[in-house]
């Protein structure tokens, strides 16, 4: 997990070791250049963005707040989101599902599905709550990793390294029922697609506290398909900051 660039690496700003957590405060650790070129810049690019985007819908969180909650200090979460120094970004891959996972279709999930009952469907990443403010989402992208292994190309040591090309990816993923699900406050479960190109935030644990219960943490799982055209190992990527 790599904390915000802006102003941990390139400002050089440290956090007191008096702090007492070093799994949020440690430097980032970069792949070399040369192993995987142009990665850093782009990550860092990415979260950026990320980041400023988070500073807006603070904003509106910030505004709701001071509406509907007893001395609630204007601007509280944007502060939070434009000075935190151990925000965490995850690259997150999830590795294509052994073949006996897709040994049957999945089926969809009903609206009115239990919390209990729904967890048995938390087959790529079990249900959980974040424990920040906010967190922003890419829109995911899938690759049959079988048509397009993920290898970075041999480099030549006489010319200076380049970024490494991009995978092909799919249109969506190849089953319907893949994907992101969260719980609403009445344990119903809703598929969220959040579409190309675009970002979604969600709230965490630390916003349900400053906020009374206002904003709750949102339960979230990841699903992986059922039965795929044979031959086919679909992962699916994404960050989350």
């Amino acid at each position: 997990m790599a904390k915000r660039p802006s102003k941990v690496d390139r400002q050089g700003v440290t956090v007191p070791s008096s702090f007492g957590f070093p799994e949020f405060t440690a430097p980032n650790v970069w792949p070399a250049e040369a192993s995987l070129p142009g990665f850093q810049v782009a990550f860092e690019e990415l979260c950026t963005l990320i980041i400023d985007a988070a500073v807006l819908v603070a904003r509106a969180c910030d505004q709701y707040a001071v509406a509907h909650i007893k001395n609630y200090e204007p601007g509280y979460l944007e502060h939070v989101v434009k000075s935190s120094l151990i925000t965490k970004a995850r690259l997150l891959h999830y590795f294509p599902p052994a073949a006996s996972s897709g040994s049957r279709h999945a089926t969809n999930i009903d609206p009115r599905t239990p919390v209990s009952t729904a967890r048995d469907h938390d087959s790529w990443c079990a249900t959980h709550i974040d424990h920040g403010c906010l967190t922003g989402l890419t829109s995911a992208i899938y690759v049959d990793e079988a048509a397009h292994p993920p290898q970075i190309p041999a480099s030549d040591p006489t010319k200076p390294p380049s970024t490494v090309p991009a995978l092909p990816f799919l249109p969506s993923a190849p089953d319907p029922d893949t994907g992101l699900y969260i719980h609403a406050r009445d344990s119903t479960v809703t598929k969220v697609s959040i579409p190309p190109n675009c970002l979604a935030f969600q709230t965490g644990e630390a916003l349900q506290v400053i906020t009374g219960g206002k904003f709750r943490a949102v339960p979230h799982f990841v699903r992986a398909g059922g039965a795929v055209k044979d031959a086919t190992r679909v992962s699916r990527n994404t960050l989350a900051v």
